[in-house]
């Protein structure tokens, strides 16, 4: 029965290139098959319990849109069919009670029925799930974790299976804040977001919903930590793409995909990655439209409408942000942003750690206002290969309210030692000046000198060429040099650092925080088109990347063939 089923034939369809779809659709779908087949020792799928989702499914009637008036059953598409099917019946044969998924995400541009899908999904764990089971959904605001109760509301309130009544009372009670299966027992809540209200649930089943837009990952581990004692435990967390690649989310797809690849071993997750092949020819290719938009290829009118978005795109930059980010499934970083380096350049330069043993460096001085981050960057010039490393200080007693201000973890990156707190309300800069005091003694390096820009770093550098007492009590002077701000000055250094990033010669480690830097970092162009990061029309901060920038100003002069390259 299994194999005439619509999800197996959607899984089938992509393996066999029927379908478009993304390489990691087609990698989970291969999975799915695979199990279906009974190729699989440990698990299977329950074909009585894949009936029984069949008949619900049939009796649910679609509420609004095209095809409103039709069952579910006829409605749902290849993608959705696969979702239900794969999580709610894959289960261990040697126990056909417990399910094989704990963990499902799904990443899929907007318009695509991920909300009715949901809506149905929870309708289904109404029905099928042991009494007086909870369910919650939970997004970055109380409108859109709402969205998702309209929408079970309104399948309920148009099916007449549902809609009636059972022993004289309602089958479903719908309330403002919740709603509750008479049949079951079991209830379903909408919560709203709050960083540290969400402890103390006991979620048999949870959603995160628009998880890209969630400022840290406390709602996905508040609801995962309160299903340690249940059973058949489920989270649901899904998305479109947002502007920034450092959200929940993100963490939560590149995860799906080391599974996906077979780097780490998790048998309890199930993702759908709509996430297109080809992230840099949004405009002309269609096969972006068609991998991150599986239901228009059910629906050619939706497909058209999306086309038709996609030409206004080209012809208005400031529509293309949000097309290629929510209709395409991916990052958008273009010339219409001004955006200076695409951070997944960056992020391929990542080294697993870095011996700075021996190496003559150059350090990279940005010292803001007394109230905002600084960041000292190191750069060394090897093998062809420029090495780098940088911290931020930022105050200590403003850590909270800077996270919450730009949505930027700042605690996080204090533990992950990206980041210094320093100071109370303003930023000690004798903490700051003590750590390049000290960087030899730590690391090992010689420093051959330290680039500065003169606004607020002229009494620092005065006392690095005065000479400073290190951690071991050796005094150290060091070569100032001041860096003037200016486009003529910065754009070879700037230019530079694109060219390393982007034929992999720019090596770093891991550091979330300079990663966020560079998306934030816009560039301006003077009348000679020399470009210089531009701190005032940047999105957020991106004093690590100056600070990367005003040391290269020193070593590109400094390494050997590069002097000529300056002067041209």
């Amino acid at each position: 029965m299994i194999r005439s089923h619509p999800a197996y034939r959607y899984a089938e369809s992509c393996l066999n290139g029927s379908i478009n779809a993304p390489i990691y659709v087609k990698k989970q779908c291969a999975q799915f098959v695979s199990i279906a087949n009974g190729e699989n020792e440990k698990y299977c799928i329950d074909e009585d319990k894949a009936e029984t989702i069949g008949k619900l499914l049939k009796v649910l009637v679609v509420p609004k849109g095209l095809k409103a008036g039709n069952s579910v059953y006829d409605v749902l598409s290849g993608f959705q069919w696969l979702f239900i099917i794969a999580i709610l019946c894959t289960v261990h044969r040697a126990d056909k009670t417990k399910r094989r998924y704990e963990r499902a995400i799904l990443e899929i541009a907007r318009k695509n029925g991920k909300t009715f899908l949901i809506a149905v999904l929870f309708i289904l764990l109404f029905l099928t799930e042991p009494k007086y089971s909870k369910f919650y959904s939970v997004a970055p605001d109380g409108s859109l974790s709402r969205e998702v109760k309209s929408a079970i509301e309104e399948i309920i309130q148009s099916s007449p299976a549902t809609n009636g009544s059972y022993h004289g009372k309602h089958k479903f009670k719908i309330l403002r804040d919740y709603i509750h299966c008479n049949l079951t027992e079991n209830r379903y809540i909408p919560l709203n977001y709050s960083n540290g209200h969400l402890d103390g649930k006991l979620p048999s089943v949870f959603l995160v919903d628009e998880a890209g837009g969630l400022p840290n990952p406390y709602a996905i581990e508040a609801m995962a930590s309160g299903q340690l004692t249940i059973l058949n435990k489920l989270g649901c967390i899904i998305s479109t793409k947002y502007p920034s690649m450092h959200n929940p989310f993100e963490d939560e797809v590149s995860y799906c995909k080391k599974v996906l690849d077979g780097t780490v071993e998790d048998e309890k997750v199930f993702s759908l990655l709509y996430e297109p092949d080809d992230k840099t020819n949004w405009a002309t290719n269609d096969d972006i439209l068609e991998q991150a938009n599986p239901l228009a290829l059910d629906m050619p009118s939706v497909m058209e409408d999306i086309k038709d978005k996609r030409r206004a795109a080209v012809e208005v930059e400031s529509k293309r942000e949000n097309f290629v980010t929510k209709h395409c499934n991916i990052v958008y970083q273009g010339v219409g942003t001004e955006t200076y380096i695409p951070v997944s350049a960056v992020q391929e330069c990542r080294a697993e750690q870095i011996d700075w043993t021996g190496k003559e460096v150059f350090l990279g001085v940005d010292l803001a206002m007394t109230t905002d981050n600084c960041a000292v960057a190191m750069a060394a010039f090897e093998d062809g290969k420029v090495y780098a490393d940088v911290k931020a200080f930022i105050p200590a007693d403003r850590t909270d309210e800077k996270s919450r201000l730009e949505k930027v973890d700042y605690r996080a990156a204090i533990r992950r030692g990206e980041c210094i707190a320093c100071g109370d309300r303003v930023v000690d800069y004798l903490t700051i000046e003590q750590y390049v005091a000290d960087l030899e003694a730590n690391l090992g390096v010689t420093v051959m000198g330290i680039a500065f820009d003169r606004y607020n770093a002229i009494s620092s550098a005065q006392k690095w060429e005065a000479g400073v007492t290190d951690k071991d009590g050796s005094i150290k002077a060091f070569n100032t040099v001041e860096v003037k701000q200016h486009s003529s000055v910065l754009h070879p250094p700037t230019k530079w650092l694109e060219e390393l990033i982007l034929e992999k010669n720019f090596v770093y480690t891991r550091n979330d925080l300079l990663e966020i830097n560079f998306e934030n970092a816009r560039c301006t162009y003077d009348t000679n088109m020399n470009r210089y990061v531009n701190k005032k029309k940047s999105n957020g901060k991106v004093d690590m990347v100056v600070a990367i920038i005003n040391a290269l100003y020193l070593l590109q002069q400094d390494t050997e063939g590069l002097v000529s390259w300056v002067a041209m």
